[in-house]
């Protein structure tokens, strides 16, 4: 990777964040990361990312609202959603609002990066 992809894990589990990160960083991403919607947004108002991984279920502001935030402020910036809850409710709700994919947690790690690069590459 001549470039390295900045890419934001949102999560409000901590360890979920410090293992995506740690793992994603360990491939040659530039990974950040924030506890909830409210401070993603904050976020990526402030710097430029390729990509966020976002959650759905979180305090504050959920990832949809987050999602639908930054579709309509960086129609470019790509969202892959992340959820515990992998029913197709959300995976629907999640492409409507135009997030690029759907991962279910607890995700496969191999699985999660080719959708990444699947998905950086689009």
């Amino acid at each position: 990777m001549a470039d390295k992809s900045r890419i934001l894990v949102v999560d409000d589990e901590d360890s979920l964040r410090t293992i995506l990160s740690s793992e994603l960083t360990s491939v040659g991403y530039e990974v950040s990361t924030a506890p909830d919607g409210e401070e993603a947004i904050s976020m990526v108002q402030n710097k430029k990312f390729d990509l966020v991984l976002l959650d759905i279920k979180m305090p504050k502001v959920d990832g949809f609202e987050a999602l639908k935030f930054i579709k309509k402020t960086y129609p470019a910036m790509k969202v892959i959603m992340l959820t515990g809850f992998a029913d197709l409710k959300n995976a629907i709700e999640s492409k409507k609002h135009g997030a690029e994919d759907f991962v279910s947690k607890p995700y496969d790690l191999v699985d999660l990066l080719t959708t990444i690069e699947r998905v950086l590459s689009e």
